[in-house]
This record gives structure tokens, C-alpha cells and sequence, in this order.
């Protein structure tokens, strides 16, 4: 087959062109079309009226509530970014020792991965308020509980993922390596930190990358878990975004624009983040 199609390029043409106007109908369309409306002010797709940049300026001149939200997921994002891999490299390290059952642990960590968002977050509402329903408060009380409850179900939601991306790569370690530099008189700490950590850099790039965009995106979990909490003090950018489109009459064309400005940021956080831990990969 392989060589049919370096013979006769139609057949490469011929297999491609399903996927190519899927992906042009499904993402490259409507993505220009959303680009488009926002620069306009509209009720639908089609009564799209030309406004230029208004929709971009009255995102920060007149809404308060976005700017809190960016910084409410930019904080959340660093921190769920840095306690899933920590504690999933953690746990990495333990189940690619030795000992029987990591299999078994292998599974049980990655399960919650499988859950919906909406799941975990009705499931995780009822466990937090439950217990702070004895110190008098709820995960809606303030910001700062909204900020820790969302914080524990990202982690517990994405250390079993994670933790299955850098079982890998710690598998990919020569033993060799590790055993030379104890013969050279290397302690566990410096075998950690000047082996194993440099020659998983492609996992940890990868986890990084996973858990930071994931962290800016958060939707399901921040709408049943908080619902944005009380003056909207623990609503995300998703959450946000969502709330100014479908629940504020004539702001769907500033809604369309804070999309786009999201895409953008997730987008330049996620390159940059890449190309800063690709650079310290090992050859």
C-alpha cells in the first residue's frame, strides 16, 4: 500500500480528503467564525453586526469580574501545575520500585482520570461541604475554599494520568547508569537530580504541558463543584467566558472576544512552557 501511494499521490490525496474537510468543518470554520464575530455584535451567527474593537475594550473597562478570574485560574493553574507532578512523579518513583502489586496501584490511581467532570464535581461538593458544613461554612462561603476544593479535585483527578506518563519514562532509565554512578560514590539524592530527572525530561515536558493547559481550561469541575461561588470570587476564565455569553443579554459579541483573547493566552503559556523544559532535555 505504502508504495501504491508513492507511486500515484491521488491515492494519498484520495485517503486524506475525509479527515481534511472533517477537520476544516468541524474546527477551521467555525474558528474563523468565531474570530470574526468578535469583532461584532450579535444575537446568532448570522446577524453579526460590525463593531471593531468595542467587544476587546469593554472586557476590561467594563467588567471586573474577568480580570478577577484570570487571576483566580493564572494562580490556580501554577499551583494544580506543580502539586500534580511533585506528587505524581512521587508516586512514579515508588511504583517502578520493586515490590508486588504496582500493577494494581498503577490502576487504582489512574481510575479517577475516568470519571466525567461533572461527576467528579457533584461527588467532591458533597465531600467538602460536608465537612466544612461543621466549621459553619461551604465551598461557596468565600474564594478561598472554592480555590482549595477545586485545587484537591485537579489533584486527585490527574496524579493517576500523570503518574502513568512518568512510570514510562522512569522505565526508559538504565539501571546501568544509575549503578555506574553509585560505584563513582553518588547518593540517591544526586542519582535523582543528575540522572533520572534530566533523562525523563520528556515526560515531565509532557506533564507540564497536560496539567497547566488543563488547569486554564477547567469547566466541568468549576460548575458543579462551585457554580463561580458568591459574586463570582471562585469563577475560572471557562466559567467566565460561558457565564457572559449565555447569561448577559447583548454581550455574546464580548463573550466571542474574551474566547478568542483565552485561546491566546492558553496558547502562548503552552508554547512557551514547552519550549522552556524542551530546552533542558537530555541528548
Amino acid at each position: 500500500m505504502e508504495k501504491i501511494m508513492k507511486k500515484n499521490p491521488l491515492y494519498f490525496c484520495l485517503f486524506l480528503l475525509p479527515t481534511l474537510l472533517a477537520f476544516m468543518m468541524g474546527f477551521v470554520v467555525p474558528f474563523g467564525m468565531g474570530i470574526y464575530l468578535s469583532f461584532c455584535k450579535f444575537n446568532t451567527v448570522t446577524d453579526g453586526e460590525w463593531v471593531g474593537l468595542q467587544n476587546y475594550a469593554q472586557i476590561f473597562q467594563g467588567d471586573d469580574v474577568f480580570v478577577n478570574s484570570f487571576w483566580f485560574t493564572a494562580l490556580f493553574a501554577v499551583l494544580s501545575t506543580i502539586a500534580i507532578n511533585v506528587i505524581a512523579f512521587m508516586v512514579a518513583v515508588l511504583l517502578t520500585k520493586n515490590f508486588g502489586g504496582t500493577n494494581l496501584f498503577r490502576t487504582i490511581f489512574f481510575m479517577p482520570n475516568l470519571l466525567g467532570g461533572v461527576l467528579l464535581g457533584t461527588i467532591w461538593k458533597i465531600l467538602l461541604d460536608g465537612v466544612l458544613i461543621t466549621m459553619k461554612e461551604t465551598l461557596v462561603t468565600n474564594g478561598v475554599n472554592g480555590f482549595v476544593g477545586l485545587l484537591i479535585l485537579m489533584v486527585w483527578q490527574q496524579v493517576g494520568y500523570m503518574m502513568i506518563i512518568y512510570v514510562a519514562g522512569l522505565q526508559g532509565v538504565s539501571d546501568d547508569l544509575k549503578e555506574a554512578a553509585r560505584i563513582d560514590g553518588a547518593n540517591n539524592k544526586q542519582i535523582l537530580f543528575k540522572i533520572t530527572i534530566p533523562l525523563v525530561m520528556p515526560s515531565i515536558s509532557m506533564c507540564t504541558f497536560l496539567t497547566i493547559t488543563n488547569g486554564f481550561k477547567l469547566f466541568d469541575q468549576n460548575l458543579t463543584l462551585t457554580g463561580g461561588g458568591v459574586n463570582h470570587n471562585s469563577e475560572m476564565l471557562a466559567l467566565n467566558i460561558y457565564n457572559t455569553f449565555y447569561s448577559r443579554i447583548g454581550w455574546k459579541g464580548v463573550g466571542q472576544a474574551k474566547a478568542v483573547l483565552f485561546f491566546l493566552l492558553v496558547g502562548f503559556i503552552a508554547i512557551a512552557q514547552l519550549k522552556i523544559t524542551q530546552s533542558k532535555e537530555a541528548d
